[in-house]
């Protein structure tokens, strides 16, 4: 089925820790993608080619920031929907069953019939936001290195990873809060009804 053929291509996106749930309506394909650099370009890529004209993905933890910023530096049109909005859009049609597949499928309905305004990253705190990302992706490399150095070397040995990983972690939580405070500066990603727990995920 060729998406030329249709007018209004809306995307869902339902977020986890470790992949991407991504379905695209009134085409009906639904594919999942690692939430990482690689699978994140896989699913830009692809949804590139059906040309949408909105992309709405859940604020629920901020694990969907690099997500958002690859549709940002990709042009994609996106919405970061407010939780709240999305439940209850679901209990107007009735939709109770959740799995990854419904609830991409509830976003995607819930960007055709409602059409929520597109959000915005404004270019400055984007590239910061970029840079920081990459950082704490480097750091994270280097701590599980270090991670399975410790379940192989001597004990005594062994010891002297530790401080390393105390390093390592106090970098990525400041990192991390320097990620929030500019996610929060945003007035685009700001959500004064509802405001979710921010969390990262931890290798």
């Amino acid at each position: 089925m060729n998406s030329k053929t249709y007018q209004n291509i809306n995307i869902g996106v339902d977020t986890g820790k470790f992949q991407l749930d991504i379905y695209i309506r009134p085409l009906n394909i639904f594919f999942t993608v690692k939430n990482d650099e690689k699978g994140i370009k896989e699913a830009v890529n692809l949804i590139k080619k059906h040309h949408p004209e909105c992309i709405v993905i859940e604020a629920t933890g901020r694990l969907e920031m690099p997500f958002i910023m690859a549709c940002a530096e990709a042009n994609l049109p996106f919405v970061i929907a407010n939780p709240i909005h999305i439940k209850r859009f679901a209990g107007a049609i009735g939709q109770k069953a959740k799995t990854d597949r419904l609830d991409a499928q509830l976003i995607a309905h819930y960007g055709d019939a409602i059409k929520p305004k597109l959000s915005t990253l404004k270019p400055d705190i984007m590239q910061a936001m970029s840079d920081l990302v990459s950082r704490r992706n480097q750091i994270m490399a280097m701590q599980t290195m270090e991670k399975n150095r410790l379940q192989i070397l001597p004990k005594e040995l062994a010891m002297t990873i530790k401080p390393i990983l105390t390093v390592f972690k106090n970098q990525i939580e400041k990192i991390e809060a320097k990620i929030v405070k500019l996610i929060e500066s945003n007035p685009a990603s700001r959500n004064k009804s509802a405001k979710p727990k921010i969390s990262f995920y931890k290798a």
